[in-house]
């Protein structure tokens, strides 16, 4: 494990604006790189090649690609769980279309903002044992925090809130994705509509 999470850990961090600069553009190329060649052909030579760098100067903060994916998904989770902590702590509306439609459009939002990256993922590269423990925490945090919603609205029919918090923080997360994902994404209004419309008359029942 230690081994593991030492290879897919950032060599160094940058405490300048330029080295942060330069590292936000080896991320950029990457996600690029990764969404035209695909994951497998996606090489750090590539990548430093969109990036303007040498290669010496990527493996400063990289020792490989894994890292760098690494870096791209905890940095896509971390701006979804902030957008999510700010939706929770805001007054949510009062009709339960209104509050899916809420929470549909964060998740669009954060999604539309990376559709490269979207790509990598939906080819289920090798990812660390860390970050997928990341990302059951956060998802099992959203199911919990939405069946609390479900138990006490009273427009919710369903009554197994704990199954239909599950059913609607899946359904939000693996249909924006690869909706949103190019290279056909489609027009984020439409999608929000039909998600909110399909979740509210479930949860209606």
């Amino acid at each position: 494990m230690g081994s593991e999470k030492r290879r897919l850990q950032p060599r160094k961090e940058p405490r300048q604006v330029r080295a942060e600069l330069t590292r936000q553009r080896i991320l950029t190329a990457a996600a690029h790189v990764f969404a035209e060649h695909g994951y497998a052909a996606g090489t750090t030579n590539r990548i430093a090649e969109r990036a303007g760098v040498s290669i010496g100067s990527l493996y400063q903060y990289y020792p490989n690609k894994d890292a760098i994916l690494a870096e791209l998904v905890t940095r896509h989770l971390d701006a979804g769980a902030a957008a999510m902590s700010r939706r929770r702590s805001g007054a949510l509306p009062e009709s339960l279309e209104e509050i899916v439609r809420l929470f549909v459009r964060t998740s669009i939002e954060n999604h539309l903002g990376d559709p490269h990256l979207l790509r990598v993922m939906m080819e289920q590269p090798p990812l660390s044992a860390e970050l997928l423990q990341k990302v059951a925490r956060l998802q099992q945090a959203d199911i919990e925090y939405i069946r609390k919603l479900f138990e006490t609205h009273p427009e919710v029919r369903v009554a197994d809130t704990m199954t239909a918090a599950r059913v609607a923080v899946s359904a939000i997360e693996f249909i924006v994705h690869p909706l949103i994902a190019e290279p056909y994404p489609i027009d984020a209004t439409r999608l929000e509509n039909e998600l909110v419309a399909m979740l509210t008359r479930y949860l209606r029942g």
